[in-house]
Order: C-alpha cells, then sequence, then structure tokens
C-alpha cells in the first residue's frame, strides 16, 4: 500500500454480506465513511460538535471504482489522503485493501463541503487550520 495520512482497520461482520456472500456494495460507503470520521475526530474535528454549532459537513459527490470483493471475516484497512481542492471543497482519496493479500477492494473520491446555518457552503476558519496542520494537500491546493 501506498502512505496514507490516515489508515484504519476493520473487519467484515456477517450481515454486511448480500446473497452471493460477498459485501454488498452500499457497505463500502459506510466504511469510507466511518474512516473519515475518525479521520477528522483524530485531528479534532469532532462532527457532532459542529453540526450542535451549526455547521454540517456534508459529501456532495461520491466517486466509486470498485476492484475486488470482500466477504465475511475479511480483515481490511481503509486509506485515505484528504486535500483542500478549492476554498470550499475537501477531496478524501480513499482506499480499501484486503489485509491478508494487500488487495485492492476499491478506489472512492469523495469530495465534501461544511454548510452554515442558512445552507451556504462555509469552511469554519478553525477547521481550515486544523486541515492546514494535519494534511499536506490541504495547503497545496488552496
Amino acid at each position: 500500500m501506498k502512505p496514507y495520512d490516515f489508515t484504519l482497520e476493520m473487519a467484515v461482520r456477517d450481515y454486511e454480506c448480500d446473497m452471493q456472500g460477498i459485501v454488498n456494495n452500499a457497505v463500502y460507503q459506510n466504511y469510507l465513511e466511518h474512516a473519515r470520521h475518525e479521520c477528522m475526530k483524530k485531528v479534532g474535528i469532532d462532527f457532532k460538535s459542529y453540526t450542535l454549532m451549526g455547521i454540517y459537513f456534508v459529501v456532495v459527490r461520491a466517486e466509486i471504482d470498485y476492484k475486488s470483493a470482500l466477504t465475511s471475516g475479511d480483515a481490511f484497512v481503509v486509506g485515505l489522503n484528504l486535500i483542500k481542492e478549492t476554498r470550499l471543497r475537501m477531496v478524501f482519496y480513499q482506499e480499501i485493501h484486503r489485509l491478508s493479500d494487500d488487495k485492492l477492494i476499491l478506489k472512492a473520491k469523495i469530495t465534501a463541503t461544511a454548510l452554515n446555518q442558512q445552507g451556504k457552503p462555509e469552511i469554519p476558519k478553525e477547521v481550515d487550520a486544523i486541515l492546514k496542520k494535519h494534511f499536506l494537500g490541504a495547503i497545496a491546493r488552496q
């Protein structure tokens, strides 16, 4: 695997599999989202706290390329790199790899922003500062 800004190890649970015995395609989005939330929490961005302040982080676009499948019990890692693509858009480049053989399971590009109480895009200054401190890509593409 390549180097990532953040990684999170997980394992497939039986109920996440469909009738074919593989992880349902929609479940992968849960894995990706959980990794993004854990990453942000680790650097000091807690979604619940910002929601209570009237700042809502939202996904505006999800692009996912499925390469292979996970099955029940598979251990895997979700890796992500974050880039601040524009003043108002953050892009999470994410991959899932099976741990037993490092096989690429999927690649995703998730574009997100934050909305203020009026529903207008706004990345709070303190969030911007945290992103610049922890993610090289958040500085490079301002």
